[in-house]
C-alpha cells in the first residue's frame, strides 16, 4: 500500500470515532468529557506522556501562537521538541510536530496500527482523545526532550489534562464555547484553570479582572507560584513593519532588572503579549534555556494564518480570528499596519459563533463582505452573514464554493486596490488558503 493511501485510511479510522469538532455546540455536554478514558488508554500504551517534560497551554485566544513560540525557542536551544496543537489548517499531520516538522504521512498509520487494539478495549473514545494519545506516543518513540501541549477545549476535562507539566500556561480568556464552558468569564476561567496542578508554576497572559481573580485563587489553593504578564513581567512594543516587530521585556522579579530585546515575525500587538507569555513560561518551566536561544527561536517561529500577508499589493491577509475578542484585535492590527486601507472581508463562520458581534467589531474598516461556506459540518449559511453585514451598513454578497469566493474577492481587490482580509473561521480560512495556493500553482505552470 502506498504512503498516501495508508495515511488516508488512518484518517478514516480516526474520524470513525466521535469528533466533537464536527458537531454543533448544543450537542456537546460536559458529561461526555471524561479523563478516565484517556488515562486508561495511555496506561495501556505505557504512559508515554510521562517520559518527557511538558509545557501545558490553555486559554481562549493566543494559545496556539504562544505554544508555537515556546516550541520554536526550545528547538533553537537544542531540545528535541514536540508540539501538539489543534485544529489543523490544511493537513491533519500539522497537529503533531517534532522540531517544527509535521508527523510524516508514513508514520501516522504505523502509530494508528499500534493503538488500534488498545482503543478497541476502551468504549466511547473520541477522535481527539485518540489523536492526543498518538501525539504523546510519537513524541516518546522519537525521543523528545520536551513537548508543548495545547489544550483542545477548556482545560479541566480536556483530553490533554492527564499531564503533570513543568509549567501551566493560560493565555487571554474571553467568551467562546459558552455552551460547554459557561456563560461568564469566571466560569470559563475555572474550566481553563483546571490545568493548574498542585505546586506547578502558573504563567498567565494579561487578563480581565473577573478571570484573573479565579486563576489567582486556584493558584493559591494549589500552592502554585503565579506569574502575571503585564504585572510581574512587563513588555514594551518597539518598532514594527510588515516583516515583524520588536519589543522589550522586563522581569520585575529578577534581581538584575535588565530589559531583554526580542523580535518576532508575527504581526499585531497581541502577538507581543503572546511572546511575553511564552518567554515568562519558558523561564518558569525550569528547563535550562538561554536568552540567546529564546531570541533565535522567537525570530524563527512559523505560525500560519495569523495576520499572514500572502500578497503585498493589493494585500491579501489570512487570519484565524473566530470570536469577538479576536476580531477586535484583528481590527486593531489592521489600524496599525494599514490605517487608511479599506478592506474586503472574505468570511466564513461556524454556526455556534457570535458572528454578528464579530462583524460589528470589524465593520468600520470594511467596504465589502463576501460570505462563503466551508465544507465543515458546522459552517454557517453565507446568506445569514450577508443579512447581518447589510444590517450593519456594509454591502455584501454570498459566493460559493470557497474557490469562487476567492476569485470574486481578487476581482474586486484588483479593481479597487482594497485589501482582502480572510477571517471568521479557521476552517474557511484554511480552505481559502488552499484555493490561493492552487491558483498560484496554476499560474506558475502556465
Amino acid at each position: 500500500m502506498d504512503t498516501e493511501t495508508a495515511y488516508n485510511l488512518a484518517l478514516d479510522y480516526l474520524y470513525s470515532f466521535i469528533d466533537y469538532s464536527l458537531k454543533k455546540a448544543t450537542d456537546w455536554s460536559q458529561a461526555q468529557f471524561k479523563l478516565e478514558r484517556m488515562e486508561a488508554l495511555l496506561a495501556r500504551l505505557g504512559n508515554p506522556h510521562r517520559k518527557y517534560p511538558i509545557l501545558h497551554v490553555a486559554g481562549t485566544k493566543g494559545k496556539g501562537s504562544t505554544s508555537a513560540l515556546m516550541a520554536s525557542a526550545l528547538t533553537a536551544a537544542g531540545y528535541r521538541t514536540g508540539l501538539y496543537t489543534s485544529p489543523h489548517l490544511q493537513d491533519y499531520a500539522e497537529r503533531i510536530q517534532l522540531n517544527g516538522v509535521p508527523i510524516p504521512h508514513g508514520r501516522l498509520p504505523e502509530l494508528v496500527e499500534t493503538v488500534k487494539p488498545h482503543v478497541a478495549q476502551i468504549p466511547e473514545l473520541t477522535t481527539f482523545e485518540i489523536t492526543t494519545a498518538l501525539a504523546f506516543l510519537y513524541f516518546a518513540e522519537e525521543g523528545a526532550d520536551a513537548a508543548v501541549i495545547e489544550v483542545g477545549l477548556g482545560g479541566r476535562l480536556d483530553a490533554t489534562n492527564v499531564v503533570m507539566p513543568c509549567v501551566s500556561v493560560i493565555t487571554s480568556i474571553s467568551y467562546d464555547h459558552t455552551f460547554v464552558l459557561g456563560d461568564t468569564l469566571a466560569l470559563i476561567a475555572a474550566e481553563k484553570g483546571g490545568i493548574i496542578k498542585p505546586g506547578v508554576p502558573v504563567v498567565s497572559s494579561p487578563q480581565k479582572e473577573e478571570p484573573l481573580a479565579v486563576l489567582e485563587q486556584l493558584a493559591r489553593e494549589r500552592g502554585c507560584p503565579f506569574t502575571l504578564v503585564g504585572r510581574d513581567v512587563l513588555f514594551t512594543p518597539g518598532e514594527h513593519s510588515l516583516e515583524g516587530q520588536s519589543f522589550s521585556l522586563l522581569d520585575r522579579r529578577s534581581a538584575e532588572q535588565k530589559p531583554v530585546i526580542l523580535r518576532i515575525p508575527l504581526l499585531g500587538a497581541h502577538q507581543i503579549e503572546n511572546a511575553a507569555t511564552a518567554f515568562a513560561a519558558l523561564q518558569a518551566s525550569g528547563l535550562p534555556i538561554s536568552e540567546e536561544a529564546i531570541r533565535a527561536g522567537f525570530a524563527a517561529v512559523n505560525w500560519p494564518c495569523r495576520f499572514e500577508i500572502a500578497r503585498r499589493e493589493p494585500p491579501l491577509i489570512f487570519d484565524s480570528a473566530h470570536n469577538q475578542d479576536s476580531f477586535l484585535r484583528l481590527r486593531q492590527t489592521l489600524d496599525d499596519y494599514f490605517p487608511n486601507r479599506p478592506a474586503i472581508l472574505l468570511m466564513g463562520a461556524s454556526r455556534d459563533k457570535h458572528f454578528a458581534a464579530m462583524l460589528a467589531e470589524i465593520a468600520p474598516r470594511l467596504r465589502y463582505v463576501i460570505a462563503t461556506r466551508s465544507t465543515h459540518p458546522r459552517a454557517l449559511e453565507p446568506e445569514v452573514i450577508v443579512e447581518t453585514a447589510t444590517r450593519l451598513g456594509v454591502r455584501a454578497e454570498a459566493v460559493m464554493p470557497v474557490s469562487a469566493a476567492l476569485d470574486r474577492a481578487l476581482q474586486l481587490s484588483d479593481e479597487s486596490g482594497d485589501l482582502i482580509l480572510v477571517a471568521g473561521s479557521m476552517f474557511s480560512t484554511a480552505e481559502v488558503k488552499t484555493a490561493w495556493q492552487n491558483l498560484a500553482d496554476k499560474n506558475s505552470n502556465r
